[in-house]
């Protein structure tokens, strides 16, 4: 009985998600908040934008759902809630700079690089103050250290913004950010399961869900956008389960993919754009003569294989996300 009333915080948040962005998406267009696809011949502007906040708001209901069935049928103890709420409001902050990120418009560069910095680091707050995680960790060469009040002082808002900011570097592409959401936040839900949180397995695969619901309309040719409002709450909840889960060195493992994106946008000093350059047959070109991102890495490398030489959008997101699961299999060998 309380495993099918579990499994309804999926069933719900999947239903919102996906029952409603349809809704969202002719709405949107309808107030003209429709953004370019950048990937496509002559960029039309036809795209809906934003949708992050359907799936951020089903993920809250769905956890919400979660939280009453653990208060009123489990009656488990409340420490693990305030830990849930922490969560959620690190989300829901980051949801709203987001959104405002959304509004300001990528063209006109949105929020300032400071602005967003310092809006992550206070977004990091409700866990600094519950002193979310364990402040043992394992490095290597030293062992186990304590950091005490440097977990959390230090450790915690750094994991926060460098999830955040770097979630949102690779990007741009039909169907990629969603796609790596689901992939990344089911192995951690996977790990917290077995490592003994089986409650923060819930809250990662209430997310998947909502996230599923919202690839369908976000999958190649993409009828809507997640938007800063999605990319920046996706990484912030991965960077959340590592903490409280006590996973850290798995997840920045398995996120490798965004750390190599980072240090490419450095090579490009943040100026150069993830988006390819597409030709009138819908395939891409570099967008410029070096690699600035692990989509232009994907171009070139699927460009030296490909007998026709020919690369399409899906392409690209297919072997970003082939290049995702390896990882996650490799940290399965390697960690678990």
């Amino acid at each position: 009985m309380v495993e099918i009333l579990i499994l309804l915080a999926f069933v719900i948040s999947f239903s919102l998600s996906f029952l409603t962005l349809p809704f969202w998406i002719k709405k949107a267009k309808g107030v003209g908040l429709i953004w370019e696809d950048m990937n496509k011949p002559g960029f039309p502007k036809n795209v809906a934008g934003s949708g992050g906040i359907i799936v951020v708001l089903a993920f809250v209901i769905g956890v919400l759902y979660y939280i009453a069935v653990r208060t009123f049928i489990i009656k488990e103890p409340n420490g693990i809630s305030l830990e849930i709420f922490a969560l959620l409001s690190v989300v829901l902050i980051l949801m709203v700079v987001g959104i405002i990120d959304d509004l300001l418009g990528w063209r006109n560069k949105g929020l300032s690089k400071r602005s967003r910095i310092l809006l992550a680091l206070i977004a990091s707050i409700p866990l600094v103050v519950i002193n979310a995680g364990s402040s043992t960790m394992n490095f290597p060469f030293l062992g186990e250290v304590n950091l005490g009040i440097l977990y959390p002082l230090l450790f915690i808002p750094i994991g926060i913004l460098g999830a955040t900011t770097t979630y949102n570097f690779l990007a741009g592409f039909n169907g990629l950010e969603a796609g790596q959401g689901i992939l990344i936040l089911t192995f951690l839900s996977y790990v917290a399961y077995i490592t003994g949180s089986p409650w923060l397995s819930v809250v990662g695969l209430i997310m998947v869900a909502a996230l599923f619901g919202f690839l369908y309309y976000n999958r190649y040719p993409a009828k809507i956008f997640p938007g800063d409002s999605l990319t920046w709450t996706i990484g912030a909840l991965i960077a959340g389960m590592a903490i409280l889960g006590n996973f850290e060195k798995i997840a920045v493992f398995i996120f490798m993919p965004y750390i190599i994106e980072f240090f490419l946008k450095v090579r490009g000093k943040f100026a150069k754009t993830s988006f390819a350059k597409p030709n009138k047959d819908g395939s891409l070109e570099m967008p410029y003569k070096n690699i600035y991102g692990l989509e232009h890495f994907a171009i070139y490398i699927l460009k030296k294989i490909k007998q026709n030489k020919k690369v399409y959008e899906r392409d690209v997101v297919y072997l970003i996300h082939g290049f995702q699961i390896f990882l996650i299999l490799l940290a399965w060998i390697l960690f678990i």
